[in-house]
C-alpha cells in the first residue's frame, strides 16, 4: 500500500433498460475508476439521487414507467447533477435541445462506450471549472444573487425560476461584471459539445432571461446587449 491520498471515486448512476448496454457502460466506467449504480427503469431514479451521493447520471431517454425527459425535468427542480442523455434517434437530439430540459449533453445509440466515457469526463471537468472553490457557491451583484450549488437565482430576495441554459448564461456574465461576452463564447458555455447553435438561440435565451429578471425587480436593468458584439452584466 502506498501512502498516497486518493480522491474518493465518483459515483455514476446508469439508468438504462437494456441490461447489455448498461453492463458495457458499467464495465468501461469501472475500468476508468468510477463507482457505478444501475437502474433499469425510471421509477426510483429521483429517490436514489436524493438518498445517495451521486456525482453523475447517464440517463436513457426511453425507459419503462417514467421516461428520461420527465426524470431530467424533475431533477432540475432541485439539483444541477450533470446528466448525459442517451437516445436511439439522432433526430430526437435537436428537439430535446430545443426543449432545454437541462441535460448537459446527448449521445446517440449505437455509441462506443469509449465515447461515452470521454463525454462524461469532459462534462465533469467543465462542472469542476464552473464551480471552482466552495466559497464561490454564491455570487452577489447589486440586487441579484445566484447560488450555484442549489441552482437558485434571486432578485431583490425573490426567487426567479431559470432554465439550466439561462442559469449558465447568467452565471457566466455575473462572474465578470462589466466584461462583454461574445455570443460565441456564451454559446460554448451554454452548450457543452460542439453542436452548432445559431447565435439567434443565444439571443432568445438572453431575451427570456432579461424578461424574468426585469419582471422580478423594479430596479435598473442589469443585462446589457452590446450591438454586434455580445452581452454583459452591469
Amino acid at each position: 500500500m502506498s501512502g498516497h491520498v486518493h480522491q474518493q471515486p465518483l459515483t455514476i448512476l446508469v439508468v438504462e433498460d437494456e441490461p447489455k448496454i448498461a453492463q458495457i457502460l458499467v464495465d468501461f466506467l469501472t475500468l476508468e475508476g468510477f463507482n457505478t449504480l444501475v437502474q433499469h427503469d425510471g421509477r426510483d431514479v429521483i429517490e436514489t439521487i436524493k438518498a445517495q451521493q451521486i456525482d453523475f447520471m447517464i440517463l436513457d431517454l426511453m425507459l419503462p414507467y417514467k421516461d428520461g425527459l420527465t426524470i431530467c425535468r424533475e431533477l432540475r427542480q432541485f439539483s444541477m447533477l450533470p446528466v448525459l442523455m442517451l437516445t436511439a434517434r439522432v433526430d430526437e437530439i435537436d428537439r430535446l435541445m430545443g426543449l432545454d430540459i437541462g441535460a448537459d449533453d446527448y449521445v446517440c445509440k449505437p455509441f462506443s462506450a469509449r465515447e461515452v466515457v470521454a463525454r462524461v469526463k469532459t462534462i465533469l471537468r467543465r462542472v469542476e471549472n464552473t464551480h471552482g472553490s466552495q466559497s464561490e457557491q454564491v455570487i452577489r451583484y447589486k440586487h441579484l444573487q445566484i447560488n450555484i450549488e442549489r441552482f437558485k437565482c434571486q432578485v431583490d430576495q425573490q426567487d426567479v425560476e431559470l432554465t439550466p441554459v439561462e442559469f449558465r448564461l447568467l452565471h457566466t456574465l455575473l462572474k465578470r461584471p462589466g466584461v462583454v461576452h461574445s455570443r460565441d463564447s456564451l454559446m460554448q458555455v451554454c452548450y457543452v459539445d460542439d453542436r452548432i447553435v445559431s447565435s439567434r438561440t443565444i439571443d432568445s435565451h438572453v431575451k427570456n432571461l432579461r424578461h424574468k429578471l426585469t419582471q422580478a425587480s423594479q430596479q435598473k436593468e442589469l443585462l446589457h446587449s452590446i450591438y454586434g458584439v455580445g452581452y454583459k452584466v452591469e
